[in-house]
């Protein structure tokens, strides 16, 4: 899902009346939503319906759009077409929605006839459309744009990406591996409404299913984890044959199981990993290779940023699970980190990603194996999903820059300084304030608006602070 493009319908809207009127319109109608897909190949795979008269093309169409797994709809209307041959179709429709409020030319002029009149009148269909969802209580965007303009383009880009994801997130599975790190309050969801809300579905997978797959993972596949580290990383020479080895037939395990059960998406907490009694060492490696790879990973059994990680991959890419660790209030930034896991793609480019040795007492087992960078300097953006009651869900958002900062040679993980645009102080006021919790996504670069798309078509509150 990382890496392809959206797959999108159009439904061209418009109605018989105009037939006799203009004969060829609908043909014609039917080029302008060609040439629209055409235009904007290079965002996503647009496929554009036939144009839609009556009741029955529409339920035809929608159809056809969801036996398609499409991730969205855009709702183009190519002349006026009455809202109630739609309404009801489009208000149940499990794809988000974006009602594109476009006409064929850019300018009125004075050489324009009644039929130039006709072609272009889609705006008032669009308000016959938008107010049937409105009161069907159906969430859906809207642009309002020249259609041969960057600005269209880049907002049909980022809803896109937002409806891809969000239909990403109806289809995922969550795996846990043993259980949730106890008493940590800001991790915790009620596992039905996020499946029943959103869509993510969580699923425990047993300790002893990932001993197996060590022991069970092909030579092969083992050694082709080792022969890509030697070639792309820079290897702490104390690290042993047994101590690589092991990783990597841990990380092999973990992949076989997400890809043969169809996860997405993975929690460990190292208590349940380190009490087992079978393991010898913790796979925070493993978990950094498979963000690489574009799986969603949260630490300590925190489902809610697994599936944050799963859908800034969709989202925007290269997402990167992190946490808040200290604040360092001469630079106004925030010391991001966690215990060892971090995706090295959004690692410094201009210094090698190590692979060391790294003695860690949590778990209370033998040293693992650890990928050591700091973060790419220049834009980036946290986000974090916060649980309320029952349904409810809000997104924290923080855009801001990771600084070129200081070497901490002592921070034996993947660390970056952080420093919001908002300020330090008014940013996690406002954090605190709304409940984020201290477990986030980093995506390098500047993207609220991505994820404000996407909470708007999940059904998502959304904060920037």
């Amino acid at each position: 899902m990382a890496d392809r493009k959206p797959r999108i319908g159009i439904l061209g809207i418009m109605q018989d009346l105009y037939d006799d009127m203009i004969p060829g319109i609908a043909q014609r109608q039917e080029g302008y939503a060609a040439e629209l897909a055409a235009h904007l190949s290079d965002v996503a795979e647009f496929i554009p319906s036939k144009a839609v008269k009556y009741r029955e093309d529409a339920e035809r169409a929608m159809r056809e759009f969801e036996d398609s797994d499409l991730d969205g709809v855009l709702v183009v209307m190519l002349t006026y077409g009455p809202a109630m041959r739609v309404a009801r179709l489009l208000s149940e429709s499990r794809l988000p929605v974006c009602l594109a409020n476009i006409q064929p030319e850019p300018s009125v002029t004075p050489a324009w006839d009644m039929a130039d009149m006709t072609y272009n009148q889609g705006v008032h269909g669009a308000q016959d459309t938008a107010n049937a969802m409105v009161r069907a209580g159906k969430r859906f965007q809207v642009l309002t744009d020249d259609w041969k303009s960057d600005t269209f383009r880049a907002d049909v880009s980022r809803w896109a990406r937002a409806a891809a994801a969000v239909s990403a997130w109806k289809k995922l599975k969550v795996a846990i591996f043993g259980y949730a790190m106890n008493e940590m309050g800001d991790i915790r969801v009620d596992e039905n409404a996020l499946v029943r809300t959103l869509g993510p579905e969580i699923i425990a997978v047993a300790q002893g299913d990932l001993y197996r797959g060590m022991q069970e993972a092909p030579a092969s596949a083992v050694a082709e984890v080792i022969a890509f580290e030697d070639e792309r990383f820079d290897i702490d020479p104390r690290l042993s044959a047994e101590e690589r080895e092991d990783h990597a037939r841990m990380q092999v395990a973990i992949e076989r199981i997400l890809n043969e059960r169809g996860f997405g998406a993975y929690t460990a907490h190292f208590d349940a990993i380190g009490e087992d009694g079978r393991f010898s060492r913790l796979p925070l490696a493993a978990a950094s290779s498979l963000m690489a790879k574009g799986y969603g990973y949260a630490a300590e059994g925190d489902v809610l940023t697994a599936c944050m990680v799963s859908a800034g991959h969709v989202l925007i890419g290269d997402a990167h699970f992190t946490e808040m660790y200290a604040m360092d209030f001469p630079s106004g930034s925030i010391l991001q980190s966690h215990m060892g896991e971090g995706n090295w793609k959004i690692a410094r480019t201009d210094r090698p990603v190590r692979l060391i040795k790294r003695p860690l007492g949590i778990g209370r087992l033998a040293d693992p194996p650890t990928f050591l960078f700091q973060y790419q300097p220049g834009p980036a953006t946290l986000a974090t999903l916060v649980s309320l009651e029952g349904d409810r869900f809000r997104m924290v958002v923080a855009e801001g820059e990771n600084l070129d900062s200081q070497e901490l040679p002592a921070l034996e993980m993947p660390y970056g300084q952080f420093r919001p645009a908002s300020g330090l102080r008014e940013c996690l006021n406002a954090w605190l304030s709304n409940g984020g919790p201290h477990h986030e996504v980093m995506n390098l670069g500047h993207h609220a608006a991505d994820w404000k798309d996407f909470c708007t078509l999940a059904g998502i509150e959304f904060v920037q602070v």
